[in-house]
Parts: C-alpha cells; structure tokens; sequence
C-alpha cells in the first residue's frame, strides 16, 4: 500500500522541479526507511532462533552454578572434620602451655 502513495508521490515531486539537495535529501531518507523496514523484517524473523539460544545459554549458566555449589559444599564437608581435629589439637596445646605457665608462675 504505501508503495503505491510512493510513487504518485514521486511522480508529483519531480513535476515540481526540486533542486538537487532536495532530491538528495528525499533519495536518502527514503533508503534510511528501507533498510530499517529491512532490518526490522530480520529481527521478526530471527527472534525465535535467538531467543532459543539465550534460554540454553542461561540453562548452561544455571547447571555451572549448581555443580559450582554443590563442589563447594562438598569440599566444606570434607574441610570439617580436618578442622575439627586441628582446633582440638590446637586448644590442647594452649591449654598445656597455659598450664605449664600456671605451674611455673605459682
């Protein structure tokens, strides 16, 4: 349709004898729209196959999260005993230091 109203459009215009920047101006405005009803078609047309990707790409990113977390956890679980036995081993020498020094001191 508007294809149509662009060339009766045209057609007035050049009876009118524009000067050369007008026309210039016209031509350019005219292919600045073409492309962006260009660009606006691929964007309809592409969206559903970039859309798909970036759902699987937040899924890749949300199973890395999850594998990321559970190592962690399990690294802690592990971590703990260790722990446990070097604060023990830790608190026993302070204490024996602590009553060494009461000894001495007394």
């Amino acid at each position: 349709e508007t294809v149509q109203e662009l060339i009766p459009l045209a057609r007035e215009m050049m009876s009118q004898k524009p000067s050369r920047k007008l026309v210039k101006l016209y031509v350019l405005g005219s292919v600045l729209a073409f492309f962006g009803v260009v660009i606006g078609l691929v964007e309809t047309v592409c969206s559903p196959f970039t859309a798909a990707s970036r759902l699987r790409d937040e899924e890749a990113a949300v199973a890395e999260l999850q594998a990321v977390r559970e190592r962690e956890r399990e690294r802690k679980v592990l971590e703990t005993p260790a722990l446990l036995k070097k604060g023990k081993q830790q608190e026993a020498v302070l204490c024996s230091r602590a009553l060494s020094n009461r000894l001495h001191a007394s």
